[in-house]
């Protein structure tokens, strides 16, 4: 298996899904342990009087990192001539130098030294997360995407949970890190037992100029006009999503009036849309790998999601809040499998695969970034959380429509 370059064509086996899948929820665990527990309770240690400012130091820098790593090692991965293949060494690096940053933050007693735990974390699982995510359309065919793209988006959820049961289950600090350390390790090792991956050979490897390689991170709509409608699709989706999801806790307890605490009702609605798109994220690859269609479901998807928003805007009252939880869970799950398998369908060359998927990936955690900015001022002086909620509506919508300017997939 040394032709890296070429289209694959045989369907890989369950056991090579389930290896990948179980190593994406790992480093999905390992980062969201901290984000969902850890951190918060370390900020609170380090800088007793300054925990909001302290937190959002260590996580601000973290995804400032993040923003950078994954394109970065994507392409890193693109040109690694290894033995081992060149997704599989990224891997594993990854994971140990994730852990390793884990471990810093076990033993972390300062904000500078926490600070660059996370940002150490960040740097390694973004290297793992980039390869992992090039294994798709290096291994996998056109018509099992979807499939393949919905057991990874469930990995996700699932590996979002066991961090937040392993960091709580331990009692937080250091023990929660080190629990998250290996669970982070372990997963990622059937896969990286399993058969090696394609071999790029030396002779394949392109030459190496530093601006050559810095120009290839700009993702030109002329040249590549469905990557980039492709990349937009998700960027709004997410944004709209984000916008939405950011100031749920209060909006249960200024506007809904949830009875108990808001933080409980939080709790309650991550669960119902957390076992929503469960029930759809792989059910919705399969069906779209069937059809051999991707863009009617990227739509629905989008309507959906919108339509949870519109529920938020119009329908304040707990029930209201659980059926919106429901159907984004539905929404997103639908979204979550199918446009994975869209973008990895139209990537412009096989020799740059890790790095237009990382450079994709920047639309996923750009999001949470320009989230805070936009909301903040709509609801303090744009019209508070009805107005909210039609503009994360509104930007779904947007980036729903945009998937059907993409000419390369149906």
């Amino acid at each position: 298996m040394t032709d890296a370059l070429a289209a694959p064509a045989g369907e890989v086996g369950r056991g090579w899904t389930a290896s990948l899948s179980l190593a994406n929820g790992a480093v999905w665990a390992g980062w969201f342990g901290p984000i969902q527990v850890l951190l918060a309770l370390q900020a609170a240690e380090v800088a007793p009087g300054h925990k909001a400012a302290a937190l959002a130091w260590a996580t601000g820098s973290g995804a400032a990192v993040s923003v950078v790593a994954n394109p970065l090692f994507g392409a890193l991965s693109d040109r690694t001539t290894s033995r081992y293949g060149r997704r599989a060494p990224w891997v594993a690096a990854g994971v140990l130098g994730g852990a390793a940053g884990l471990g810093v933050l076990a033993a972390a007693d300062t904000l500078p030294v926490m600070i660059a735990g996370w940002c150490l974390v960040q740097l390694a699982l973004n290297a793992a997360f980039a390869a992992l995510t090039a294994a798709v359309p290096d291994r996998v065919p056109h018509r099992q995407r979807g499939t393949v793209g919905g057991w990874l988006g469930a990995a996700q959820i699932l590996g979002v949970l066991a961090g937040t049961g392993l960091a709580t289950a331990a009692g937080g600090g250091s023990a929660g890190y080190l629990a998250c350390a290996a669970f982070t390790v372990l997963g990622a090792l059937p896969y990286l037992l399993h058969p090696r991956d394609l071999v790029l050979p030396r002779e394949l490897r392109p030459p190496f100029g530093l601006r050559a390689f810095a120009a290839g991170f700009r993702l030109s709509p002329r040249a590549h006009p469905d990557l980039a409608w492709a990349w937009l699709t998700r960027f709004l989706i997410n944004l709209g999503n984000s916008i939405a999801l950011l100031y749920l806790l209060y909006y249960l307890r200024d506007v809904v009036r949830y009875a108990g605490d808001a933080e409980d009702g939080v709790l309650i609605l991550t669960a119902v849309n957390s076992a929503t798109l469960l029930a759809t994220v792989v059910a919705a690859g399969v069906r779209s790998d069937r059809t051999d269609r991707r863009k009617p479901y990227v739509t629905w998807a989008g309507i959906l999601i919108a339509g949870s928003a519109v529920l938020l805007a119009c329908w304040q009252t707990w029930p209201g809040a659980l059926v919106a939880a429901a159907l984004l869970g539905v929404g997103f799950g639908v979204f979550t499998s199918v446009d994975f398998a869209l973008i990895t369908d139209v990537l412009p060359t096989a020799a740059d695969r890790g790095k237009d998927l990382g450079v994709v990936n920047i639309a996923n955690s750009l999001p949470q970034v320009l989230a805070p900015a936009l909301a903040a001022p709509v609801v303090t002086h744009l019209g508070g959380y009805r107005t909210l909620y039609f503009l994360a509506a509104a930007m779904v919508l947007a980036g729903a429509a945009g998937v059907h300017r993409i000419r390369g997939v149906d």
